[in-house]
């Protein structure tokens, strides 16, 4: 069942899951109201949804057209619609004014309030906070009821499966609820009721889900994500105040995005394309002048957002892991065209010279280990050979020694791309390099390297003493997932495997 949900999450982006999961939570409430279990009436619920979409979405293209960047279409219309599930509805009255007002500043934040091109604050946490203090109007954040609990439970739980946050979601209600409980046992509340109406009546679990995995407000690693999760926890909590202000939960995520800021790269550029290789059949390297040497940690990924044309279902946004090295003077990244290839890489596909793309949010913790003295072994699937195309190239450049094994796993001879960078690892780092093609009919006569899909066999063969090894996986979810079984049946501790992960991957 896992496999078939993980398959269906696989087609579609990060952003494109969260719009639907907002949809369905709208569409839920619209059927309550209708039932009389929700107080609103539906055809107001329905009103005001309509106006957050058109006001986010117009306001949105206004500024993206002002500062001269792709507009995020998706963007817009996530915000309105959590701004619909969070402001109270209203009809044709002067609190559209009040709607209007919070659409208008949750666009304006991504562009106003940034630095370098980076927004600091969640958009809606910013709108919401915003028009609190300027016309005295707050979010009544109505989505966080006990019916509507358990839709917001299922479809934020695949949210957090897509994205793979569940340590940065576990971290944020472990702060809350411990926050919550000592406050408890220290003013003698009676703390059954209180964990009840905050775990059951409470915008607690719609948070998590919703605004605490935001990915350009949250920190690069899985270490400050849990450290990011506890303080905004701590935050959320609503006995917690600084004199006489009792914190909100848009004040507790404004707070958090700050701690963020300060722990995260300020990286956000606009790239024009300098060069565009062809390095398998169906495989280009795209090259992207940069003002300067980009600082990042060999493996780390970015997103990439692409303005185009009527964008499919899958969006303008991905996640591309950087192949280049942090000491190479240029930008490289790796892309894979499948024949059913999205309007994205469609457009990727056709850029030139003059075309430009947005780079931004360089995160990951798919990079090489602190200890040089650990035993790494890199098996890569296709183009998932990017990560470590950037670490080798980085250790050839920086004359680091380390004990490396590549295994790179291909249906033909054809799609093997880097081999000049694996030639020069083999001579100057002494690494093992080993091939396997996974097409049985199209292996070469005279081929010397392996034949298959990677077993245990294949492993033991190539790293004899793989138990002191750190294991590193990259490629499709598929192929990932069958290794880590495999070395789960050689008894290789989950400590010691890494895989690499694209939160907006599709």
């Amino acid at each position: 069942m896992l496999k078939l949900i993980d398959n269906v999450l696989n087609r579609i982006t990060m952003y494109r899951l969260i719009l639907y999961y907002l949809v369905f939570l709208l569409g839920v409430a619209v059927l309550m109201c209708f039932a009389g279990i929700l107080p609103y009436d539906p055809f107001t619920l329905l009103f005001s949804t309509g106006f957050l979409v058109a006001a986010c979405g117009i306001t949105n293209r206004i500024f993206a057209r002002t500062f001269r960047v792709p507009a995020n279409v998706e963007s817009g219309y996530i915000s309105a619609l959590i701004l619909a599930l969070i402001l109270t509805p209203a009809g044709l009255s002067h609190d559209l004014i009040f709607l209007g007002w919070a659409a208008v500043w949750a666009m304006a934040s991504k562009y106003i309030v940034a630095i370098n091109r980076k927004h600091l604050f969640n958009p809606v946490a910013f709108a919401v906070a915003f028009t609190a203090l300027t016309i005295d109007q707050s979010a009544s954040w109505w989505a966080g009821t006990a019916p509507l609990l358990p839709f917001v439970l299922i479809g934020g739980l695949l949210v957090v499966r897509k994205i793979q946050r569940f340590d940065l979601v576990f971290s944020f209600l472990i702060g809350a609820v411990l926050t919550i409980t000592a406050f408890g046992l220290f003013n003698g509340d009676n703390l059954i009721m209180a964990l009840q109406k905050t775990l059951l009546d409470s915008p607690l679990l719609f948070f998590a889900f919703v605004f605490i995995t935001e990915p350009l407000t949250t920190p690069p690693t899985r270490r400050l994500q849990i450290v990011y999760g506890l303080l905004v926890g701590f935050l959320f909590a609503p006995q917690v105040h600084i004199g006489s202000l009792y914190l909100t939960p848009e004040l507790a995520i404004l707070i958090g995005n700050v701690f963020s800021y300060l722990v995260s790269p300020k990286t956000k550029l606009l790239l024009r394309l300098k060069q565009k290789i062809q390095i398998a059949p169906d495989t280009y390297d795209f090259i992207f002048a940069v003002p300067r040497r980009l600082a990042f940690a060999p493996g780390q990924y970015m997103e990439w957002t692409l303005g185009h044309a009527d964008p499919d279902t899958r969006g303008n946004r991905r996640y591309f892991t950087m192949a280049s090295s942090p000491t190479e003077d240029a930008l490289r990244v790796g892309i894979k065209f499948p024949k059913d290839h999205s309007s994205y890489k469609r457009s990727m596909l056709a850029m030139d010279e003059n075309s430009e793309i947005v780079a931004a949010q360089i995160a990951g913790d798919f990079t090489l280990p602190a200890d040089p003295n650990l035993k790494c072994v890199f098996i890569a699937g296709g183009i998932g050979i990017t990560p470590f195309r950037s670490m080798i190239k980085y250790l050839l450049d920086t004359h680091q020694k380390r004990s490396i094994t590549l295994i790179f796993a291909n249906p033909t001879v054809h799609d093997v791309v880097y081999k000049d960078v694996w030639d020069d690892a083999r001579r100057q780092l002494r690494a093992k390099i080993v091939y396997t093609l996974t097409d049985m009919n199209r292996v070469p006569t005279g081929w010397t390297g392996e034949v298959g899909h990677i077993d245990a066999r294949m492993i033991q063969d190539a790293v004899p003493d793989y138990r002191d090894c750190v294991f590193y996986i990259s490629g499709p979810n598929r192929m990932v997932n069958a290794v880590k079984d495999v070395l789960a049946s050689m008894n290789v501790s989950q400590s010691r495997i890494k895989s690499d992960f694209f939160p907006g991957f599709a």
